[in-house]
């Protein structure tokens, strides 16, 4: 049972008769933010008052006259200027969570109308090792298709990988021309990964060579400005506005400034190195030349093709096993390359329906509110990545007609799906809901995108291989410290070495509201106390060391028949936050914010810990109350165990 919807719809029914549509006000039912003022609060008296031109306290006090919750809660509160305090019967909390005891499912029951969900999620670049910036729409996506999934609805998960892009272009060319055949045939991927980094420097060696005299005269007139400005200032002393404009112009320049020192840098760098200068002057138009083998491979080029087709199995599950150690998976991955033959027919479409036209010998769709058209075909006749989004819905409307397609991407491509969704809408496809589920950046603890130190954006597998070695030092050093002595042989140590470390990884990205950047700190989320998955995982097995300790047969208990009790405070906490498991999930979905369960449960993890420390259980003064709180225990496990499943995240029994 959900009970927060379930007071929505009491307090629906109480209002029929102030308001035509009470939704609004309804929103405004929400759990509340103290013990104190009851287990939920109704906030909507101000606001309903101000718009029957009435005093909020007795609009508050017919609410609660027309309210029927009998069966629920104690006597509602009006408390302050109108707020509805409500407060559950301990009775009905005990009758409710016992019941719970006998649901696979925790009480969460499947949606009365399901929807049908695309999740487009993870979506790399094939080729290329999977890195630090693909973590967070890895394990977003993969949280929503779960939960979404627990909570009834249809699901199809869809890695729209990069399998035809201009990266295949370089790493064609890389490979007719500075291939090491023998890195090659030792680890290909590898090889592959090595030729995409050096062509992809030549070409922007070659890039920033040719805009290097444009950046120069661009410095020069910058600083001609702020000398002008500075000048200005001086004599008009007394104009603040003279003053402002000179100090942004010299901040522009000292910005322009650094943007050319970098680039000359880059140059520089190339430059003194051996290998990197020779082929650089060797592969003087080595830009157009990737761009030529892009085209050749896009227009069925034999060679080109066949290239594509040897470079791709291997590519894919080297990408596949990263999945398997994230536990991340798809129901199809369908790339880049699937959509190909659909492009020319989604321009021709377009045209025919005067909503894309030609402008500088581009196809281009113009859209309100946007200065920038969505370019759908270049001039030399190339499609784009909106060309292929476009393509994408198609096939996906005429697939799976899903109610809902989510494209978990970071927040920089915010333009791009704004422009698509526009065009999309135009094209027909405005019944279905899209949204762009964003998220911030991984920040290195000096606030900048997380690096390594020679400045390379950080491996993905090298992440998780040193999370799982803290971890395993974390496992080790918390079984060394017991009073017993060790209980967990070395090989089972790395185990669950495994499930810490990347558990960790996992909630360390999903607790942070997504469109948020967040700091990465091994130390933070691998520590035992906090918001993280160790933290969760080490209640888990806590209830199950408990369990061991006592000589609990954990099936025999819950086929006891026996009811909760909850006669003590920390108790009825406990009791309280279980079953708010179903309301946590409908959150997290409605907003597809994961944190919001990481919340929860880090919530429940708390309230489980003031409850163990409180009441004791294997000692607990009688054999009915001892049953209670065990069954109370394993109550909190299932539901833990079942909301980090629902993120993503596995648990064990001893940690």
């Amino acid at each position: 049972m959900n009970i927060l919807a379930e007071l929505q719809e009491r307090f629906r029914a109480a209002l029929a008769e102030l308001v035509d549509d009470p939704t609004e006000l309804l929103a405004m039912v929400r759990k509340s933010s103290e013990p104190k003022f009851g287990d939920y609060q109704a906030n909507f008296a101000m606001a309903l008052g101000k718009r029957l031109k009435r005093p909020p306290r007795d609009v508050a006090a017919e609410i609660v006259q027309r309210l029927q919750i009998d069966d629920l809660c104690e006597p509602p509160e009006v408390a302050g200027p109108g707020f509805i305090n409500l407060r559950l019967k301990t009775d009905w909390l005990a009758a409710a969570a016992t019941r719970t005891l006998a649901s696979q499912r925790l009480g969460v029951t499947p949606a009365k109308e399901p929807r049908t969900y695309v999740v487009d999620y993870s979506s790399p670049n094939v080729a290329k090792p999977m890195h630090v910036g693909h973590i967070r729409s890895s394990v977003i996506g993969d949280s929503l298709k779960r939960t979404l999934r627990f909570l009834g609805h249809k699901v199809i998960a869809d890695n729209h990988i990069g399998d035809w892009g201009t990266q295949f272009g370089m790493i064609i060319y890389g490979y007719k021309h500075f291939l090491d055949e023998a890195a090659y045939r030792q680890n290909a991927v590898a090889e592959l990964g090595r030729l995409y980094k050096f062509v992809s420097r030549l070409v922007s060696y070659r890039e920033a060579v040719r805009s290097l005299p444009e950046m120069r005269n661009r410095l020069a007139e910058r600083r001609d400005d702020a000398a002008h400005l500075a000048s200005v200032a001086q004599e008009r002393s007394d104009d603040k506005g003279a003053a402002k404009a000179a100090r942004k112009a010299e901040a522009g320049a000292k910005e322009q400034a650094a943007a050319l020192q970098s680039l000359e840098a880059g140059i520089a760098e190339v430059e003194s190195d051996p290998v990197l200068s020779k082929a650089a002057a060797a592969h003087p138009d080595i830009e157009k030349q990737v761009l030529e083998e892009t085209a050749k491979l896009h227009r069925g080029d034999a060679e080109n093709v066949s290239l594509w087709k040897e470079f791709l199995p291997a590519c894919l599950e080297d990408i596949q096993r990263i999945y398997r150690r994230l536990d991340v998976s798809f129901d199809v991955t369908l790339g880049e390359s699937f959509y190909n033959d659909r492009l020319p027919g989604v321009v021709n479409a377009l045209v025919q329906r005067d909503i894309a036209r030609e402008s500088d010998g581009a196809m281009c769709v113009f859209l309100d509110d946007h200065k920038t058209p969505l370019v759908i075909r270049k001039q030399d006749g190339a499609f784009l990545y909106g060309t292929t989004d476009l393509a994408t819905v198609q096939y996906r409307m005429e697939t799976w007609h899903p109610d809902a397609m989510l494209y978990v991407v970071d927040h920089r491509q915010s333009l791009h799906f704004e422009q698509f969704f526009a065009a999309a809408r135009l094209w027909g496809y405005d019944d279905v809901e899209m949204v762009h589920v964003s998220f911030g950046t991984v920040l290195g603890e000096d606030g900048r995108p997380f690096k390594t130190r020679s400045g390379d954006t950080v491996g993905l597998e090298g992440l998780l291989d040193e999370a799982v070695r803290r971890a395993y030092e974390v496992v080790s050093e918390n079984d060394d410290k017991k009073p017993g002595g060790a209980e967990i042989e070395p090989e089972r140590r790395r185990e669950i070495a495994e499930v810490v470390g990347i558990g960790a990884l996992k909630y360390a990205d999903l607790s942070v509201n997504r469109t948020s950047d967040y700091t990465f700190s091994y130390d933070r989320m691998l520590a035992l106390n906090g918001n993280t998955a160790t933290y969760m995982q080490y209640a888990y097995a806590r209830v199950f060391g408990s369990f061991a300790k006592g000589d609990i047969d954990v099936q025999e208990l819950r086929a006891s028949g026996a009811a909760i009790d909850l006669s003590h405070p920390a108790e009825r906490a406990l009791a309280v936050g279980l079953l708010q498991f179903f309301e946590a999930l409908e959150a997290a979905a409605a907003e597809y914010r994961p944190n919001l369960l990481t919340t929860y449960l880090f919530d429940v993890a708390g309230a489980f810990s003031i409850f163990f420390d409180q009441c004791p259980v294997l000692k607990a003064e009688t054999e009915e109350l001892r049953t209670s709180r065990l069954l109370l225990c394993d109550l909190t496990a299932r539901t833990l165990k079942q909301g980090l499943d629902l993120l993503g995240i596995k648990v064990v029994d001893k940690m």
